[in-house]
């Protein structure tokens, strides 16, 4: 996915914007600032759309008002597979979230609380939050339990809710009517909503073809592992022992620190998963670094913050064998 291609989709498409960037006053969406924070969100974390659907508000050090520069999402019970990895939410992710937040998510959780009470025997009703943010305490099926967040089931986290003396509030960060987390063909339908708008008119003034087929979360993930990817190579060429060595012939031999970083950042198994992204690279190599330069340099993604991080948990690790 191209960088315009990409704010078409999440400013456009899901944000309700016109195709002259202006807001839509005619615009029927429902909750374009929730869907582009989404959006956004699934871009620079490289998750999966179970990943980051089923996110809750802790694991973002969003609790008491809080609301950290970036975070780091251990995942485990939601992961692919269950395996557990660790995912870094930069800044900008996180900013975009903001209005969110503070506009949309107040008036849903508001409207949802007869709904919410009504089901009350059915929730996890949380009563008290560690405060790391890592344990929560509450009320399931008439008991009281502890419960690891990172170990608790998409299941579990949909019908989770924290008692604030003033209501009920849903733990996830993501929520629709009723209060309740997004199911996943609740998200496949804003992803085609989007889409019929993105194909109601040409995407002339932004500089892009839509494609013919419509946008899956996953092409988000794909673009992040490209990127990164892309980036990552770069610092390598940066040194001087790789210099004069041509790009072709590093991609084919690559089995160091790029590959095995995006690896771990996208939670494959293997890194044969990883590799297959190489092919993507060698034929339009020569438009490389001028498309990577326009896409971290206009503000939409902050790569180098990521593999800033990527790099530095990379080299911790090795340090610890």
């Amino acid at each position: 996915m191209e960088l315009q291609q990409y704010l078409y989709l999440r400013d456009v498409g899901f944000g309700g914007l016109t195709r002259d960037a202006l807001p839509d006053r005619g615009f029927r969406g429902w909750r374009p600032h929730r869907n582009r924070a989404a959006c956004e969100l699934a871009l620079l974390t490289g998750m999966r759309v179970q990943e980051w659907s089923t996110l809750l508000t802790p694991e973002l050090g969003l609790f008491d008002g809080e609301r950290p520069r970036s975070a780091e999402v251990e995942l485990s019970a939601c992961a692919k597979s269950g395996h557990p990895r660790s995912v870094y939410v930069p800044a900008d992710a996180m900013e975009l979230l903001d209005p969110y937040l503070v506009l949309e998510r107040p008036e849903i959780v508001a409207k949802a609380q007869k709904s919410l009470r009504r089901s009350c025997r059915d929730l996890f009703v949380v009563t008290r939050l560690d405060g790391d943010g890592t344990r929560v305490s509450g009320v399931l099926d008439g008991l009281v339990v502890t419960r690891s967040i990172r170990g608790m089931s998409p299941a579990l986290r949909r019908i989770a809710v924290r008692e604030t003396g003033d209501g009920l509030d849903p733990l996830a960060v993501f929520v629709g009517a009723g209060g309740r987390m997004l199911t996943a063909s609740g998200w496949d339908r804003v992803r085609w909503a989007a889409w019929s708008r993105m194909t109601a008119s040409p995407a002339k003034d932004w500089a892009c073809e839509v494609p013919r087929r419509c946008w899956v979360y996953h092409d988000l993930r794909h673009t992040f592992a490209l990127r990164l990817l892309i980036y990552l190579t770069q610092l390598m060429l940066a040194e001087g022992r790789y210099q004069q060595t041509p790009l072709s012939t590093l991609l084919d031999h690559m089995s160091g620190n790029p590959l095995l970083q995006v690896q771990r950042r996208l939670g494959h198994a293997s890194p044969a998963t990883t590799y297959r992204y190489i092919r993507y690279l060698k034929d339009p190599m020569r438009d490389v670094d001028e498309a990577f330069r326009r896409w971290t340099v206009a503000g939409g993604a902050t790569y180098v913050d990521i593999a800033q991080h990527a790099l530095m948990v990379g080299n911790a690790d090795a340090a610890q064998g």
